[in-house]
């Protein structure tokens, strides 16, 4: 099995691991246990952390802007870019890693930045833009983005509304027309690995609100406010407002999707199936005897829209077997085969602490590509 061709498509490890580190300890411990293994190395992403990482690794460029962070304070954020395309990850300008540790904004946290990251995109000259949107610190709906691609967002009194969601109780006025001109000529693909609609039970602060603080009084308060939110855009730029707060994909990254499908004329597409195409993962599925997925935990989240099971579809379509490495295994084996994957291999089969898997993920990770070099020796997969 030494000049098997092993294509290695994971992503990260969360908290622990880049999906570009994943790929590279999963690289070492196959070499080291079968010496002459060809490997190939495509770091994937889901549209939320990373993305612009693994953009980079297949060959995009990375480019530097300062822009607004969560809580208002300036960063350097970074975007990819390949040509006339652009890879945009919103949480490089407003996620929950842009926040001090233990710090949350619930009601005030904007996505300002996100919309100067797509502006400096598209003074790089992007025509098509994959807007990644995940791991967010907001619950704006997208209000900071469109107000820094030039929309108008105001109270009764004729003032800019305060950044957050919570302040667009307050709302009274939208005008789209002075948004960015060029936004009508270019491509813009929202891409999200969840489906929710932006209001209600299962919409952005109910589900996502309190992983950013929200507790259940901040969650109301963010319902009424996005559902008002909602109802003024309806005002300004007709029913397709209302339609779209219940599509899939508005809810995502605190309803920034939304705000991209009514605003930029965005089109939602899963994260993991947009970042495939972008990053050439066919055409190294023509190269490959075998592919190796993975992320931290392969769980009943991993069965809706990860990147895992997306790459296992993509490469079940064209026969090639996949094995799985992760930190933490909670799929049976009839739950995995139905995904595509033939095989998983967990750090807690090396290491039962959870604590010390995340703490020592690296070495643990090329012992476990050992382990699972020997599998492909034997003939798994």
């Amino acid at each position: 099995m030494t000049d098997t061709r092993v294509l290695i498509a994971a992503d990260k490890f969360k908290g622990s691991l880049t999906a570009v580190e994943v790929a590279a300890r999963v690289t070492a411990g196959l070499r080291r246990a079968l010496p002459g293994v060809r490997v190939e190395a495509l770091p994937v992403a889901d549209g939320g952390d990373g993305t612009v990482d693994a953009a980079v690794a297949a060959g995009f460029e990375r480019r530097e802007t300062v822009v607004t962070g969560p809580l208002g304070t300036r960063l350097t954020a970074s975007f990819a870019m390949r040509g006339r395309t652009a890879v945009v990850e919103m949480a490089e300008a407003s996620g929950l890693r842009r926040l001090p540790r233990g710090v949350f904004a619930p009601l005030t946290a904007t996505t300002y930045g996100s919309g100067e990251l797509l502006r400096a995109a598209l003074d790089a000259g992007a025509r098509t833009i994959v807007f990644g949107v995940g791991g967010s610190a907001t619950t704006d709906g997208g209000a900071g983005m469109l107000s820094a691609l030039g929309a108008r967002l105001l109270t009764a009194d004729g003032r800019p509304v305060a950044p957050g969601g919570g302040p667009l109780r307050d709302l009274a006025t939208v005008d789209l027309s002075g948004l960015d001109p060029r936004l009508a000529d270019t491509e813009t693909i929202l891409a999200s690995d969840v489906d929710n609609p932006l209001t209600g039970p299962k919409g952005a602060p109910a589900v996502y609100g309190p992983q950013k603080g929200a507790t259940d009084a901040d969650v109301a308060a963010l319902d009424l406010a996005l559902a008002h939110y909602a109802r003024v855009l309806e005002r300004a730029v007709g029913p397709r407002a209302a339609e779209y707060a219940q599509a899939p994909g508005a809810g995502a990254a605190g309803g920034i999707g939304y705000g991209a499908l009514v605003g930029l004329g965005a089109v939602f597409r899963p994260g993991i199936d947009v970042m495939l195409d972008v990053l050439g993962f066919v055409d190294a599925l023509d190269r490959a005897d075998v592919v190796i997925t993975g992320e931290g935990s392969l769980d009943e989240q991993t069965l809706h829209g990860k990147a895992p099971v997306g790459v296992a579809a993509a490469a079940r379509a064209r026969g090639v077997p996949v094995l799985a490495v992760c930190g933490r295994l909670t799929l049976p084996a009839e739950a995995l085969a139905a995904a595509g994957i033939s095989r998983a291999y967990a750090l807690t089969d090396l290491e039962p602490d959870p604590a010390r898997c995340m703490a020592e993920a690296g070495p643990l990770l090329e012992r476990l590509a050992e382990r699972l070099a020997e599998g492909l020796a034997d003939g798994v997969g």
